[in-house]
């Protein structure tokens, strides 16, 4: 690392990119959508702005996300949207290359991994660096992972979830599902079209979810008024939506979450399974702030689960305290000039 090269962090997500820089924090969270024009491939529109055009695009524009389930799905497109992160967060007039430390999730193959460290070399870094998101998630949360105890970080962000025992700085046992945010709001809109023949799109059951949705059933239940077009007379129509239905919605994806922190805990030694009945289960990513996730993680396993403090932006605090302590992280890090 050059003296002069600014550093970044950027938590390369399937629904949101953050980005941080040493000394100031988190400069940048937007989501993780490109606008494309089709007819000549330019790239129009990237973070808040395309994310604004889903499903209200043009013939002539589509917007989507080049991430899919953790892993870059359009290399030129993800290259596209690193390069204008990266010159959001450094700002017009800097003439050095930045060090990247981007996040990747535990299961990435040797191959997803290249592409991650190509794109974030061609999008304009010096030097990219790449590492697991459990371990940035548990620096994050603010876990001391070089000691000899085990530690169970549940990171559950939109396209994967990665779940992971970490002792002594390294992953012991991990597992990663390609069933997470995203994969609720799937489920929410089907159950609104089969319950109430009402299409509405992601961006409306994301708003469900986020507004009532739930884990475990409520006594008292939220409710909110769901506007969409009915199926039947194709006709736009909004009708009334409660919290235990939406319990109902996501029984299957919340299923495939535990079984994936079932499965890391089975794996688990038992000296290390001692330890994390003591410390619990660190629960981090923006779609673990589900109302009542970590009481479901507790009933259905037997160990108390909790969020983290600022869940949402654990993994790229994490890269912010890796880029400061670059020494003393060096078995965790993953480098490519």
């Amino acid at each position: 690392m050059s003296i002069f090269s600014p550093r970044l962090g950027i938590d390369l997500g399937t629904a949101n990119t953050l980005v941080f820089v040493p000394n100031k924090g988190i400069v940048l969270n937007e989501p993780s959508v490109v606008a494309i024009s089709i007819v000549d491939r330019k790239v129009l529109a990237v973070g808040n702005e395309a994310k604004e055009m889903i499903g209200r695009t043009p013939d002539g524009i589509i917007a989507y996300r080049p991430m899919k389930d953790g892993v870059i799905a359009d290399y030129r497109v993800t290259e596209a949207m690193l390069r204008y992160f990266i010159d959001q967060a450094l700002g017009k007039f800097n003439f050095f290359k930045p060090d990247v430390m981007v996040s990747v999730p535990a299961s990435i193959t040797s191959t997803e991994r290249r592409a991650v460290i190509e794109a974030a070399l061609r999008a304009g870094a010096k030097n990219a660096y790449v590492v697991k998101e459990p371990i940035l998630a548990a620096i994050g949360a603010g876990i001391p992972i070089q000691e000899a105890k085990g530690h169970m970080v549940v990171d559950i962000g939109g396209g994967t979830t990665d779940v992971a025992v970490i002792s002594l700085g390294g992953i012991v046992s991990s597992t990663s599902v390609k069933c997470a945010g995203n994969k609720l709001d799937v489920a929410i809109a089907d159950y609104v079209k089969k319950t109430f023949n009402l299409a509405i799109g992601d961006h409306m059951a994301e708003i469900i979810k986020i507004t009532i949705g739930s884990a475990i059933p409520l006594d008292q239940e939220l409710s909110m008024m769901v506007k969409g077009r009915d199926y039947i007379t194709g006709l736009p129509r909004s009708t009334e939506i409660k919290t235990n239905e939406i319990v109902k919605a996501i029984t299957l994806p919340l299923r495939d979450m535990i079984k994936a922190i079932k499965d890391v805990l089975q794996e688990t030694p038992p000296e290390l399974a001692a330890d994390i009945i003591d410390q619990g289960i660190i629960m981090t990513g923006g779609s673990s702030m589900l109302r009542n996730l970590p009481e479901l993680v507790y009933r259905r396993t037997g160990v108390k689960a909790r969020l983290a403090d600022d869940a949402l932006l654990c993994v790229v605090k994490g890269t912010g305290t890796v880029l400061d302590h670059l020494e003393s992280y060096k078995k965790t890090i993953i480098a490519k000039r």
